[in-house]
Parts: C-alpha cells; sequence; structure tokens
C-alpha cells in the first residue's frame, strides 16, 4: 500500500522476513500528526496480519528520526478537542499493542513525540548522530506519548528529570551508557545494522519471538513473582509448538533450524 507521510517495504536489502517504515515528512523533519500517525498504526495493522513479516525495524531520515509532535497542528486546539480525539492515543496503542518485535533505528533528532515513539519499540540501534530529548517544557506543555514513564524507566528519576524539567538533550554516547539505546553505530550503518538485527530476529520462531517479548514486558508492569510465574507458564507453553521440536532437533543434529511458527 502507498502512504503519503511513510514508506513501506517488505525484505529490504535482502531482509527475509523484515518490514521496514520510514518516516517520511522530510520537510517538517518527520515531526508526528494525526495523518502520520494514522498511517503508521494501519501500516502495523496489516503487518500484524501478515505471516511474511516477523519483524519491524521503524526509521527516519539521517537528519531526523522525529524531531517532535507537529507544533502547528497543535497549537490552536483546545483541550476540548485533545480529549475527544484522544490526541496520541490511538497510534500509542497501536505500537503497544503490535506483538511483534519492533526496533528503532535512530539517526539524527529524536525529540518530544519522537524519542517517545523511539521508546515504543523493543529496543532503539542509535547512530553516532543521534540526538534524544523530551523539550516540552520548552512550549509550555509536557509529554504525551509516554515520555515521563517510559524514560524515568529507561534511564532513572535524576536522569530523567534533568532531561524533562530543563529540555536538554542526550547524545548516543549518553544514551547508551544510560540504557535508553542498545547500541551506537556509526551513521552509514545504522540501517545496515538494524536491519541485520531485525534479519535475526525474523528467522526465530515467531512464536518464541512474540513470548519473549511478552515476558520483558511484563517484568515492567508486574511484581517479581508474577514475572516470574508467566514466564515458566509461557515457557511451558512454547512446548505445545512444533518450533519447539524443530529448534532443539537441529541443536542435537548441528543444523540451522527451520522455524514455520507453527
Amino acid at each position: 500500500m502507498t502512504y503519503a507521510n511513510i514508506i513501506t517495504e517488505i525484505s529490504p536489502s535482502g531482509a527475509e522476513g523484515v518490514l521496514l517504515i520510514q518516516l517520511n515528512r522530510p520537510q517538517a523533519l518527520n515531526a508526528l500528526n494525526v495523518a502520520l500517525l494514522a498511517e503508521l498504526g494501519d501500516a502495523l495493522k496489516a503487518a500484524a496480519g501478515d505471516d511474511l513479516v516477523r519483524c519491524v525495524v521503524l526509521t527516519g531520515s539521517a537528519k531526523a528520526f522525529a524531531a517532535g509532535a507537529d507544533i502547528k497542528e497543535m497549537s490552536d486546539k483546545s483541550y476540548a478537542e485533545m480529549f475527544a480525539i484522544d490526541f496520541f492515543g490511538p497510534a500509542t496503542a497501536a505500537i503497544e499493542n503490535f506483538r511483534k518485535p519492533i526496533v528503532a533505528a535512530v539517526s539524527g533528532y529524536a525529540l518530544g513525540g519522537g524519542c517517545e515513539l523511539a521508546m515504543l519499540c523493543d529496543f532503539i540501534i542509535a547512530a553516532d548522530t543521534a540526538k534524544f530529548g523530551q523539550p516540552e517544557i520548552n512550549l509550555g506543555v509536557a509529554p504525551g506519548m509516554g515520555g515521563s514513564q517510559r524514560l524515568t524507566r529507561f534511564v532513572g528519576k535524576s536522569k530523567a528529570m534533568d532531561m524533562i524539567l530543563t529540555g536538554r538533550m542526550m547524545d548516543a554516547a549518553e544514551a547508551e551508557r544510560a540504557g535508553l539505546v542498545s547500541r551506537v553505530v556509526v551513521a552509514d550503518a545504522l540501517l545496515d545494522e538494524a536491519l541485520s538485527a531485525a534479519t535475526k530476529i525474523a528467522s526465530a520462531s515467531p512464536l518464541a519471538s512474540i513470548m519473549n517479548k511478552e515476558m520483558v514486558n511484563a517484568a515492567y508492569e508486574t511484581t517479581l513473582s508474577q514475572g516470574l510465574k508467566l514466564e515458566r507458564r509461557l515457557f511451558h507453553s512454547l512446548f505445545a509448538f512444533d518450533d519447539q521440536k524443530e529448534g532443539m532437533k537441529a541443536f542435537v543434529e548441528k543444523r540451522p533450524p527451520v522455524f514455520k511458527g507453527m
């Protein structure tokens, strides 16, 4: 399907089982408006039902992953309007409820809604040019896509307070030290690195990928005992599938497994 604000490509550069989604509003540094977020939600909904897609890579441009939400679109809206359309709500839910893995490949600015969008993904691979921030305080507002909650969980209260209350940006090296991103690569290698990681994920059992993602996410939302119980039950449940038999048989036979999602 062709979109106006995003570009989608299945198996880019031979990355089997991977859907690449690129934010495409270059004139606005990929600022997130209602139309772009709706298209992103539609693309993820289609990917959820497509067995050929086992992992998604979400990226922007070299200059900006997304420089924030579209201020021009929001500036004149009232509380009633924002509440009535649940601004940011549907798009956030579309990503939160997407069960397959999503990797964010971030280059350049990831500010405000852009930083929050990256944090909604399962992990972030950053170019050495990446800059992260939640500068909403400079506009007289606050994060609205989870920034105050996710950033605090990722980097701790002190650093989150520092960034949110001063609006300062965090570079890629600091973001890696703080635990916001999983790895940093040179800018020219960013997409190749992200696609390589996504291809590795896509080659695994899709059922196991979904369950592993669910386990890790549960660690942020449950007690330790509840999380451990969920992990054990999901681990047990994977023995009901053919992929478990194939994976262990291939290991014993010293050959690559062929997972079918069954």
